[in-house]
């Protein structure tokens, strides 16, 4: 990497900016060794805790070096993306055995099979979740960063399991888990708030995975009404952040899954999209984009003045480094249905939603960074 470069945003722009990330980086070796150490035993949860500080501070750097205007830390304290938090929540808890997931890339299937989860109790927030994380984020944040929180968002409790997975002696009316999960999360908000954050991102597969028709007919299958989920999830996430401050700027990212450069659902956005961008109660959403799999650019059509889309067109799933004159004309491409004023860029998923990774190396990974922020100020200057 070279100098820092220039920011394409105004020093008082608010989130989501014009080059912009997800959130996940992948990991450096250390880390991958300091864990396995932790988990043999050779060294302290102390210990562990100092190598991913230093780990954080090194990647906040190299964000900042990249010209990023917001950073995060790599999810590095977490395993997966969703689960670290998740089971978090009081009530919640991993469940007997495993679930099965299949993904898919070029070569065929790729299996992953998570601990399952069970609502053994009332969900509510007992401590406040990844709030040391984020503390340490903004104290090594450098100047003019805005540091950036990525957290599950609240329809991950439920997409897998849906209703069938709620014990009705403890729910037996489905009103009460929403009232309960959105209020756990509004407390979440309100801590991290508390504590300085104004980026929170809300990462949901769920709303993505329902524009596959071959998503929505597991869920019919197991009763519940595939339709009409999506329109209950923006609900619920609506009443997590009904009370947020108003210089809180949200965002989500709808992926189609993201392990191991591999996926699960393909499909535009056209089955959600005018729901989802006309009620859906966020300042930003982060789409992928970066193939035929994601459908295309029409559904914008549906996002509303003061509302801004985060195009991923660069791909984490591979090394190989886009052309920016083709996201130039990917970019012009969606100017058609929404306005180059609405308009960021970012890669189209995290670059390590699980602590595995994707087939790419860390030069990769700073390259399409680099690539983002360069394209970015070219195209918004």
């Amino acid at each position: 990497m070279g100098n820092i470069v220039t920011r394409p945003d105004a020093p008082d722009a608010k989130p989501p900016f014009r080059a912009d990330h997800v959130g996940s980086l992948l990991r450096p070796q250390r880390l991958h060794q300091a864990r396995q150490d932790r988990s043999d035993g050779e060294i302290t949860a102390a210990e562990l805790q100092q190598i991913e500080d230093e780990a954080i501070a090194e990647v906040v750097r190299a964000q900042q070096q990249a010209g990023l205007r917001s950073a995060t830390d790599g999810e590095f304290r977490r395993a997966y993306w969703h689960q670290d938090f998740i089971l978090q929540l009081e009530g919640i808890e991993p469940g007997e055995g495993t679930t099965t997931v299949q993904f898919q890339n070029a070569d065929g299937v790729v299996e992953w099979k998570p601990a399952g989860m069970k609502i053994t109790d009332k969900v509510r927030l007992g401590e406040p979740i990844f709030l040391d994380a984020f503390n340490y984020l903004k104290s090594v944040a450098g100047e003019g960063i805005t540091p950036k929180l990525t957290i599950p968002s609240p329809s991950m409790v439920h997409y897998r399991g849906g209703s069938t997975a709620l014990d009705p002696q403890i729910y037996p009316d489905v009103e009460e888990f929403w009232s309960d999960l959105s209020a756990a999360y509004a407390d979440e908000v309100n801590a991290l708030t508390g504590a300085g954050c104004r980026y929170l991102q809300l990462d949901d597969t769920s709303l993505a995975y329902l524009n596959d028709e071959k998503q929505r007919a597991a869920i019919a299958a197991r009763g519940e009404d595939a339709e009409h989920q999506h329109l209950r999830y923006i609900k619920q996430i609506n009443a997590a952040l009904a009370d947020r401050p108003a210089d809180l700027s949200v965002t989500t990212h709808l992926c189609r899954g993201n392990y191991r450069s591999s996926w699960v659902a393909e499909g535009g956005y056209d089955f959600v999209a005018e729901a989802l961008f006309g009620e859906l109660d966020v300042d930003g959403f982060f789409l992928e984009f970066d193939d035929e799999r994601s459908g295309g650019f029409e559904p914008l059509r549906f996002v509303p003045k003061g509302k801004r889309v985060v195009l991923g067109l660069v791909t984490t799933k591979r090394g190989e480094l886009e052309s920016k004159d083709r996201l130039k004309r990917r970019i012009e491409e969606a100017t058609e249905y929404i306005d180059l004023d609405q308009l960021c860029l970012s890669p189209q998923c995290g670059f390590s939603s699980t602590v595995e990774g994707n087939a790419l190396t860390h030069d990769d990974q700073m390259a399409k960074l680099d690539l983002v922020v360069e394209t970015a100020a070219e195209v918004w200057g």
